[in-house]
């Protein structure tokens, strides 16, 4: 989704990528010591190719807790960022660090909303969406509900997105540049643009009450 917050951030909105995880074991080649030093430093060349901030979690790759002080430790820089806008991974992942991220990201938000949560920083009841992304490991159940045009931010995507090795190749044999830029071609087909990225939100989001038919 790095050309949605490309174009979020171009229209002067602040962005902020929080990594929960560095994802450092990733990488056969290299100790997940030293890939994750590599991975912190893409990761902030890549925020700051589009004009965002970055924060890291303090997880280890393939070991996200979905327990409640995880939740607790998210709610509190929920608050401290105020969000409205928040993208996170799809429920259901064959990764478990994503399956994990969804739903603790879904409980921090509510935790971080409540005045009886006890945090040093107020409560943040400004989330007005929760967005899940689509992504090649979380497919199962993920239907598109609404798209966004990044027809002109996909030069600045792709900037973004190479400067992790593994999207270049050579870390893994899945081709992910050509994937996403593929799939965003589709996704744009579908939406009458040329490229467009897809997202979708909780089912109880979807539904609309009308007096009569618009």
């Amino acid at each position: 989704c790095a050309a949605v917050l490309a174009k979020e951030a171009k229209n002067g909105s602040r962005v902020v990528i929080f990594h929960l995880t560095l994802g450092e074991g990733g990488n056969p080649k290299m100790t997940p010591e030293k890939y994750g030093k590599q991975k912190r430093r893409e990761a902030i060349a890549a925020a700051k190719a589009i004009g965002a901030e970055v924060l890291f979690g303090p997880y280890s790759d393939g070991e996200l807790p979905n327990d409640e002080p995880t939740k607790r430790s998210i709610a509190d820089v929920i608050r401290k960022v105020k969000p409205t806008h928040i993208i996170t991974h799809w429920r259901n992942s064959i990764h478990k660090d994503h399956a994990n991220a969804h739903a603790i990201v879904m409980d921090a938000v509510l935790l971080a909303s409540l005045e009886g949560v006890i945090s040093d920083h107020p409560r943040h009841r400004g989330v007005k969406g929760i967005y899940f992304t689509e992504n090649w490991e979380d497919p199962e159940g993920f239907t598109p509900f609404f798209y966004v045009n990044v027809t002109n931010e996909l030069g600045q995507w792709k900037k973004c997105v190479t400067q992790y090795r593994f999207i270049k190749g050579g870390i893994s044999a899945f081709p992910y540049l050509e994937y996403y830029q593929a799939l965003a071609r589709v996704r744009g087909a579908e939406a009458g643009v040329k490229y467009a990225i897809a997202f979708n939100v909780d089912p109880y989001e979807k539904k609309r009450v009308v007096d009569a038919l618009p």
